[in-house]
């Protein structure tokens, strides 16, 4: 099997779900405006308008994730490609609230397909040095579909019907995925478990440039894993995979309870409460998302020089500190211009920390962590844990900002910030230059399981000195 198509180009298209992810994530925060006004939502339709994408992302994780194992992971990147085209499509053309809702339920299921994918596909293919550099690219492209959406939501901000054309455009990018996936290369690990050792022999040389050695020596790594049997629920919570489980589950649940979706999604609404037009809040949150790009690229760049545990500790500190400054400028923001600003420098700081590190880290940590037997199933678990959070959090957070106000309800979400801290630091193994193959070696001893406990001591004693 012969690959006509540069690295680059693989990795760039293969992330290219994380931007419909990010647009069709992103874009209902500033459509929301104008659907609530249009079809005279209240705050619980509202929530579930926006929603209704999560609620689709859970069962796309659960169902179409796990599948990966047995089918491979191209042919359902192929699926979620042509989903994301029907959901957008459908979604445009809604004549009313519960026909837009089931439209983008539609759609949050290619969202939450790519969501336990592409992580798993990105790790599998990379070399282990440039592995965190790499499946953070999926985080990127996610924050440059965030900011599409802003640019468009402002671009149609005029039209009566614009909130169509915001929700409508993802089928572009979907159309472009779809020709993408393609020609892209099938991943070398599920090649090896299928019995097609040459073609994942020939595609590792490619992704290794040749370097012989370096291809024999992960080529016996995999084919020694791949021996294992396939395994299922049961394996998925044995003893073994338990360190694992509890990386997958804390981190998939702390990166949303600390409110970070809810200040993507909500932006805007968040701006006009603390004074500023709908234009005006429009147009911050494009500013927003070009700074997030930035210090995204940034976190992309450093990803395998920085241990990810002191990523995953620091960017908790900087998320929960502009929270609680954010709280309080949100306190005093009625008729002062100056706590506005501030509010929106906090709230653009919190945003960067989340993208540089949290935003990122926990897809690459989730895309690592699991056996090669259960991979699929468990990058799949993650994500439905992260998405059934992501919709809690999100469809409370209408009717919780107008029971508790902006700047008590954020004080919440910075003390789970700093909880997390606590998480990362005696719960979390550091994977970064690690092969995914000695991860699981090490998992699959008892006393790789002790080891790693140690481990995550011995880094805490060390980061403590």
């Amino acid at each position: 099997m012969k690959i006509k198509i540069s690295n680059s180009v693989i990795y760039i298209f293969a992330a290219l779900s994380g931007l419909l992810f990010g647009y069709d994530t992103g874009v209902i925060s500033g459509a929301i405006l104008f659907i609530q006004e249009q079809m005279h939502l209240d705050s619980w339709q509202q929530g579930w308008v926006v929603s209704s994408v999560l609620l689709g992302a859970i069962l796309g994780a659960a169902i179409i994730g796990p599948m990966s194992d047995k089918y491979g992971r191209i042919k359902l990147i192929l699926t979620s490609a042509v989903i994301f085209f029907v959901g957008a499509l459908g979604s445009a053309f809604a004549p009313e609230i519960w026909s837009l809702i089931i439209f983008r339920i539609i759609l949050g299921v290619a969202v939450g397909a790519s969501s336990a994918l592409i992580p798993t596909y990105l790790a599998e293919l990379s070399p282990s040095e440039k592995r965190g550099t790499i499946s953070s690219l999926f985080q990127l492209m996610v924050m440059s579909g965030i900011l599409l959406a802003y640019i468009t939501n402002y671009a149609f901000s005029d039209l009566y019907t614009g909130w169509r054309v915001m929700l409508g455009f993802a089928a572009i990018p979907a159309a472009v995925l779809l020709i993408g996936a393609l020609v892209l290369p099938e991943s070398p690990r599920f090649l090896v478990k299928d019995g097609r050792v040459d073609e994942a022999r020939s595609i590792l040389e490619h992704m290794n440039k040749h370097d012989k050695s370096a291809v024999n020596y992960e080529l016996a790594q995999i084919k020694k894993q791949a021996e294992i049997k396939s395994g299922g629920v049961k394996e998925l919570f044995s003893e073994f995979v338990r360190p694992a489980l509890v990386i997958g589950f804390g981190l998939a649940i702390f990166q949303q309870i600390m409110g970070c979706n809810t200040v993507l999604y909500y932006a805007p609404t968040i701006f006009t409460d603390v004074g500023f037009g709908v234009q005006a809040a429009l147009l911050a949150h494009i500013g927003i998302g070009v700074f997030n790009i930035i210090i995204t690229a940034i976190a992309v760049a450093i990803m395998d020089k920085i241990d990810r545990k002191k990523m995953l500790i620091y960017g908790a500190i900087g998320m929960g500190v502009s929270l609680l400054i954010m709280s309080i400028s949100m306190k005093f923001s009625n008729g002062s211009s100056v706590a506005s600003i501030i509010c929106v420098i906090a709230l653009t700081i919190y945003i960067a920390f989340f993208s540089a590190t949290w935003g990122p880290v926990m897809w690459v940590m989730v895309g690592e962590v699991f056996p090669l037997n259960i991979r699929g199933l468990g990058n799949s678990f993650s994500s439905v844990i992260n998405w059934s959070a992501n919709m809690i959090v999100s469809l409370t957070f209408p009717a919780l900002l107008n029971y508790f106000g902006t700047g008590s309800l954020f004080i919440g979400y910075g003390i789970i910030c700093f909880a997390a801290i606590w998480f990362v630091q005696f719960k979390v193994f550091e994977t970064r230059n690690r092969s995914l193959e000695d991860i699981e070696a090490e998992l699959r001893s008892y006393k790789g399981v002790e080891k790693l406990q140690k481990d995550i001591c011995t880094q805490d004693a060390t980061t403590k000195a």
